[in-house]
């Protein structure tokens, strides 16, 4: 297998442990996280003043030389597939992606094939520098498989901490557009005694709670107020829809990413999203308002009807400031119409 040698000298007054100090004194240029660093010492792959060392915890004083063995990244087991992409932007370090609605971000159980990470596979071939040592694309976030819109996938390792770290600092702009049942308006009584809703001005809707895994259906997320994790959802109405206005199209905007976020913290609120099988329910909507023909959009809707329509972040290599936009997938837009919007 060919490799590359990294070396460099430990600098003074480093961390006590050897992994802590080669994450902060590695060559930026080398692009190894110390979750790398970390297997790279656990498989004897470095040395200090020529001894292997294989104890992340090994104290080091400052002033050793360091040389470590990076082997060259290695082909994925994941198999590449020619599967069409919508490609927003490319470069050398990362890739943006308009997903469709239907496809899964990466092979799981039930999922072996037919994702995004097989498309990229294909699609990126060789300029896959490796991440994490794979030469596979790095995800660091993800959509749920029936929400379309955008994702960021880095094509190297440096890209990959970059995002990561962005995404982590919850400094990355995520807006998304869905259509839920209702209008989450700061006029209506109800939500006034809804625990962890409130209004900013302008009449957007905060949404504050901790999300964890329901207790007893780990495939859904759960509303909670001690534990689990701190999540922050916005809301703005974009156009109500049916008169009277029985359902509203969002923007919807996320201080926090947990999983199921939006989903979880719209149901919360009394307006769970149109289509949404898990948490949004089917209610019935009155015909009056919207007809017979919106009545039956709203009901056969096959997906919760959200769409991640805007991305913005630094480029992680760069550190050009970049905003992608994504307009609403013809299933959404016609829904809408649908239901009496424009």
């Amino acid at each position: 297998m060919a490799e590359a040698l990294v070396e460099f000298v430990i600098a003074e007054n480093p961390p006590k442990r050897l992994d802590k100090a080669l994450s902060r004194d590695v060559p930026v240029e080398a692009s190894l996280s110390r979750t790398r660093l970390a297997k790279l010492i656990a498989g004897g792959s470095v040395t200090l003043d020529g001894v292997v060392v294989n104890d992340p915890k090994h104290k080091v004083a400052g002033g050793e030389a360091v040389a470590i063995t990076v082997p060259v990244a290695e082909d994925s087991h994941i198999g590449p597939e020619d599967i069409p992409l919508d490609v927003i932007w490319e470069d050398d370090d990362l890739i943006v992606i308009n997903k469709p609605a239907g496809m899964v971000v990466h092979p799981a159980p039930g999922t072996p094939n037919g994702t995004l990470v097989n498309a990229l596979l294909h699609h990126c071939g060789d300029t896959l520098s490796g991440v994490g040592g794979m030469k596979r694309p790095g995800i660091v976030h993800r959509i749920d498989k029936e929400t379309s819109g955008l994702l960021v996938v880095a094509k190297t390792d440096a890209a990959h901490q970059g995002l990561a770290a962005q995404f982590e600092a919850h400094t990355v702009e995520r807006y998304y557009r869905a259509v839920c049942y209702g209008v989450p308006d700061a006029n209506d009584p109800r939500l006034r005694g809804v625990r962890g809703v409130n209004f900013e001005p302008g009449n957007i809707m905060k949404v504050t709670t901790h999300l964890a895994r329901h207790k007893t259906d780990r495939q859904r997320q759960a509303v909670l107020f001690e534990g689990g994790r701190h999540a922050v959802t916005r809301v703005r109405i974009v156009e109500p829809l049916g008169d009277p206005a029985v359902a509203c199209l969002v923007e919807c905007w996320l201080e926090t990413g947990r999983t199921h976020q939006i989903r979880v913290h719209m149901t919360h609120a009394g307006h769970g999203l149109i289509g949404d099988p898990v948490y949004g329910g089917r209610r019935k909507l009155a015909e009056k308002a919207i007809g017979p023909k919106g009545v039956m959009a709203a009901k056969s809707f096959e997906r919760q009807a959200l769409h991640a329509a805007v991305l913005g972040f630094e480029h992680p290599v760069t550190g050009e400031d970049l905003r992608f936009e994504a307009p609403l997938p013809e299933d959404m837009t016609q829904l809408i119409a649908d239901l009496g919007g424009a």
